[in-house]
């Protein structure tokens, strides 16, 4: 016992190292052995019930005859059967054998008196052995009651059913192995048919490298679930692709964005400390702070694009943010703009599900951009309108013809390539924007103001429980 405790534990796993085409075949060749051994099973014994039903029935036939012949009084010396039947007709009074067949025996009848009657009481056929009768093999037996206190005993030799039982136990002994290695070969084969897709994706895959992004799987040609699984996989490298894209551009850009300031600085520093006599530090501390408030302003909204990226597009937090004093609010940071910035709330009672921080940042990016390129005024406008917060931020500046007006919500992206650092942001501000608001269920677009450019944000008002009266 504990020599076969570890083949026991090793079997599970020596099960798992095999292929999945050697365990789909081999579970499916044990089910099919079953399936097989059941079947012959049941063959069998339906085959062995009909055929003794057969000769039962035709014992009953042959012993109702008889006994319609000893009541009726017609029974000769001899009886014949042509189907070979076994009769026995005794005379109940004295025990002899009144009438037989040939080549049965005339002296000891096949059932003894309490056998007679139970056989005749229960009136169906039994085995009895036929070796103490001279008879080889099993018999089955009856017993009929005639009149005048005599009963019919029939017999069939069971020899025919046992020879039929055997030769087809013999043929379904050699078939079905054969047919079970014909079915596991088919098995074998269909499973790898079945799988060779699987193996085609899989070197598709082991060809897939860092460099060679753009590389699909094969799809089989077959719509079943080889060809959605590759699909699906397609779909998901086309994913992984565009965000390595995005990842790498978004570096580059970055670090486009960084040179600027970083070179301004380092020319800066070399001129004052070359010429330190002729220089005005203050000048040029004030030239340093302003490329680094500029860095420290890319560094923010790349902190802010990578944490909307990391989330999946889901907010920070998930609470009821009051829309009305938080636009107040940011408006009133602009009260020293270059030009005026008013607000004009519509609706007191909007209130959104999200992150306060989040949308303040909304607010600031869509007055900043606002601002910057304003002739005269900005308005901010709050209201409801069909289940959402509607806010609008609109200047009255040369605004963005409409072909460019999506393009600018991608990052880095600035329509004016020409004008200083000093007159424009990174080109994050409106991606950061679209982030945020898509990840609070919103949208976001811009449209002409006739003059100047309107900002529109779109966003599902919070769900509210209806007071009770």
């Amino acid at each position: 016992m504990a020599a076969d405790a570890p083949a026991r534990l090793t079997a599970p796993g020596w099960w798992r190292r095999r292929s999945l085409r050697f365990r789909l075949t081999a579970a499916a060749s044990l089910v099919l052995a079953l399936a097989l051994a059941a079947s012959a099973w049941v063959l069998l014994g339906v085959m062995d019930r009909s055929l003794t039903r057969t000769i039962d029935e035709s014992a009953f036939q042959r012993a109702h005859q008889v006994r319609a012949d000893v009541d009726a009084g017609r029974l000769t010396g001899e009886l014949s059967t042509p189907d070979g039947t076994l009769i026995q007709v005794i005379d109940e009074a004295t025990g002899r054998i009144t009438h037989a067949t040939v080549g049965t025996d005339r002296l000891v009848p096949l059932l003894n008196r309490r056998e007679r009657a139970a056989a005749v009481r229960a009136d169906r056929a039994r085995f009895l052995d036929g070796e103490p009768y001279g008879i080889p093999g099993r018999l089955r037996v009856l017993a009929v009651s005639a009149d005048g206190g005599r009963t019919v005993i029939a017999a069939r030799s069971y020899e025919e059913v046992s020879k039929s039982l055997r030769a087809a136990g013999q043929v379904l002994l050699l078939g079905t192995p054969m047919l079970l290695v014909l079915l596991a070969g088919a098995s074998w084969m269909i499973i790898g048919g079945t799988l060779r897709p699987i193996s085609a994706l899989r070197r598709g895959a082991a060809e897939i490298s860092g460099t060679a992004r753009s590389r699909r799987l094969p799809v089989p040609e077959a719509h079943d679930e080889v060809r959605s699984l590759a699909t699906t996989l397609n779909d998901m490298l086309n994913r992984l692709e565009n965000a390595d894209k995005r990842q790498r551009a978004l570096i580059a850009d970055a670090a486009h964005e960084l040179r600027s300031p970083l070179a301004s600085i380092r020319l800066q520093l070399e001129v004052a400390l070359g010429h330190p006599e002729r220089q005005d530090w203050r000048e040029t501390a004030e030239g340093v702070l302003e490329d680094v408030l500029r860095l420290s302003r890319l560094a923010e909204d790349l902190l802010a694009l990578a944490r909307l990226d990391e989330r999946g597009g889901t907010p920070a937090r998930r609470e009821p943010v009051e829309m009305a004093p938080l636009v107040r609010r940011g408006v009133e940071r602009y009260a020293e703009a270059s030009v005026p910035v008013t607000c004009v709330v519509g609706d007191e009672d909007v209130t959104v599900t999200g992150d306060a921080l989040d949308l303040g940042r909304v607010l600031t990016n869509l007055v900043d951009n606002a601002v910057r390129h304003a002739a005269s005024a900005v308005e901010v406008e709050l209201r409801a309108l069909d289940g959402t917060a509607v806010l609008t931020v609109t200047d009255d500046g040369p605004g963005i013809p409409e072909p460019d007006r999506e393009r600018v919500f991608d990052r880095f992206t600035r329509l004016d390539t020409a004008r200083s650092r000093d007159e424009g942001g990174a080109g994050l501000g409106l991606a950061i924007v679209r982030e945020t608001v898509r990840a609070h269920g919103g949208t976001v677009h811009l449209e002409d103001a006739a003059p100047g450019l309107r900002a529109v944000v779109r966003l599902p008002l919070a769900r509210t429980c209806p007071s009770a009266d």
